[in-house]
């Protein structure tokens, strides 16, 4: 079983749906009214942190699940924490300002990378020693 892996997974999707939320107040207090999604650029950049989340979320799941599966269930889920606590720092900087989302985007990116990288190795390596 991969406890630990799917609790990462929905700690995931409850970031995204926070996102979500922080989307819908900030169309409220900008005053920006759906479907436009430019406009106020206090706006845009909160609604640039969920839309980067989700443009991420495909990228991480999989290799989540795969390092969990080939290598570890509780490195994988770790390393999904770190992911988190990555997208938690980009939208705290980012709703700042713009060019403060530097290091929750690097901490997150490298994180998804380790995550799809040990994956892929992992499969690599049985398929060649099978």
């Amino acid at each position: 079983m991969f406890h630990f892996t799917a609790l990462v997974t929905c700690l995931t999707i409850l970031f995204y749906f926070f996102t979500c939320v922080q989307v819908a107040k900030a169309r409220a207090a900008f005053g920006v009214k759906a479907p436009a999604i430019s406009g106020n650029p206090d706006f845009e950049r909160v609604f640039r942190v969920q839309m980067n989340t989700l443009e991420w979320m495909p990228i991480l799941l999989p290799s989540l699940w795969l390092f969990a599966i080939y290598i570890s269930d509780a490195i994988a889920a770790v390393l999904g924490l770190v992911w988190i606590a990555g997208r938690i720092l980009y939208m705290t900087g980012y709703s700042q300002a713009a060019d403060k989302r530097g290091p929750g985007f690097g901490i997150q990116a490298a994180a998804a990378i380790l995550l799809w990288l040990g994956g892929l190795g992992a499969i690599v390596w049985r398929l060649v020693h099978a």
